[in-house]
């Protein structure tokens, strides 16, 4: 398909190397000096309990910022010249995030005992690890507003340095706590990790000091509120529910199989979040803005099918080449000790091809607002996920999680297919498409 080609050669490689390229290989190398550090100094029923704080911490710092970033990044670049309009998007953005960000730090440091039962099952008592994330909660949250505000600006230069400085910040962090700590530094590190960028990003953000005096209560604007609302909303169910369901999936193979075959998982889930950074990438790019320029169903149809043509082979390959390499990229990445995992990369990588292929199109969901088909699908993902993993794992043990994955996307891609049928297969359609 020229038309992607050209694009992609054009303008995507463009912004990939200058922002997504340097910051995704950055994380893809700093998240693997973790997992080696991890592998070595604490095994697999330690990653196991912080898969379970990185996922409790991931669904409380959404909440915390409301799911306001994407929104308010649209509108800080729409607005940026209307000093009026921006002050409203600021404005409303910083004092409703301050307040969810304060009800969740105090909800987190006086449930702590509370919280630590569910994510630490019969284990040790990390409650002082939560109360350490309650009063680093706010960081995050001025942390995440002031990179909105910069990208919204399309401060890319800054965005690249802020993300480099952060990811050899963050891994510095980890690999200290960790040598001195074994997982109680673990712990700590997953729970102050991103709030300590906050310093960098408001040093990047203090050519930009024009704008503080636009944050004010009298410029909060309650419609700019429902405008976000949908991005919000949005934001809010596949950030937090999808982490929730995970961590309690993670705590089911715990309870019944044990927190070491936990840890097996949880290492098959991160490499495999190694190599999706770069295809997620390269969608949010492409097929997210090009989805919401089009109208008309050939065009999506055309967009939809080169990509599938174009990429999807390519991602194929390399799915090939993974498995065929299992033994070195686990031991490369873990140890001697994570073997296991080997046993768990056929459904996995089965599951994540079905995922991307499903990704492509559901990202019609949101470049058009799409709100209750967005709503509704993932709702049925989160929960067709939690039943067939559950079910999985009690017929084959740890290997039902990796099943459970396969099995869901495969009917997650049933369903979008099901919703876009007319738009895909319908030849001479010209139906416009919401």
């Amino acid at each position: 398909m020229r038309k992607l080609i050209d694009y992609i050669n054009k303008h995507v490689l463009v912004k990939v190397a200058s922002l997504q390229t340097a910051s995704v290989i950055t994380r893809i190398i700093a998240g693997i000096v973790t997992s080696k550090a991890i592998a070595i100094f604490i095994g697999p029923e330690g990653l196991a309990l912080i898969g379970n704080m990185r996922n409790f911490v991931s669904s409380v710092q959404t909440v915390s910022i409301l799911g306001f970033y994407n929104g308010v990044v649209k509108y800080v670049a729409e607005f940026k010249d209307n000093a009026i309009k921006l002050s409203r998007t600021l404005s409303t953005a910083f004092y409703f995030g301050f307040i969810a960000t304060v009800l969740m730090s105090v909800f987190c440091y006086f449930y702590a005992d509370y919280i630590n039962e569910i994510i630490f099952p019969s284990y040790n008592n990390y409650t002082y690890v939560i109360k350490i994330f309650a009063i680093v909660l706010p960081f995050y949250a001025l942390n995440m507003f002031s990179f909105s505000i910069m990208n919204g600006y399309s401060n890319y230069k800054m965005l690249i340095i802020i993300n480099i400085i952060g990811q050899i910040l963050g891994v510095s962090i980890t690999l200290l706590l960790i040598y001195q700590n074994r997982i109680d530094g673990a712990l700590i590190s997953v729970a102050i990790a991103e709030s300590l960028i906050c310093l960098i990003t408001l040093v990047g953000i203090i050519n930009r000091r024009s704008l503080v005096p636009l944050i004010k209560v009298k410029s909060v604007s309650f419609s700019f509120l429902k405008k976000m609302s949908s991005y919000s909303l949005m934001a809010l169910f596949s950030a937090v529910i999808l982490p929730l369901v995970v961590l309690a999936i993670r705590s089911y193979i715990i309870d019944h199989i044990g927190y070491k075959d936990a840890g097996f998982w949880e290492a098959m889930t991160r490499i495999s979040k190694y190599y999706l950074m770069l295809i997620s990438s390269l969608m949010a790019l492409y097929i997210l803005p090009r989805f919401s320029e089009i109208n008309d169903a050939k065009e999506f149809r055309k967009e939809v099918f080169g990509f599938y043509k174009t990429v999807m082979p390519k991602f194929l390959a390399g799915l090939i080449i993974i498995y065929l390499l299992k033994p070195l990229i686990v031991v490369g990445v873990f140890s001697d000790e994570f073997k296991p995992v080997e046993d768990l990369f056929l459904w996995q990588l089965l599951g994540d091809f079905l995922k991307v292929l499903s990704m492509v199109i559901a990202y019609q969901f949101l470049a058009k607002k799409m709100f209750w088909h967005y709503i509704i699908t993932e709702a049925f993902l989160v929960v067709i996920l939690y039943i067939t993993s559950i079910y999985f794992i009690d017929l084959y043990g740890v290997k039902g999680a990796v099943i459970g994955h396969f099995v869901s996307y495969l009917m997650y891609y049933a369903l979008i297919l099901l919703i876009f049928g007319t738009s895909l297969f319908k030849v001479d359609s010209v139906k416009k498409i919401n």
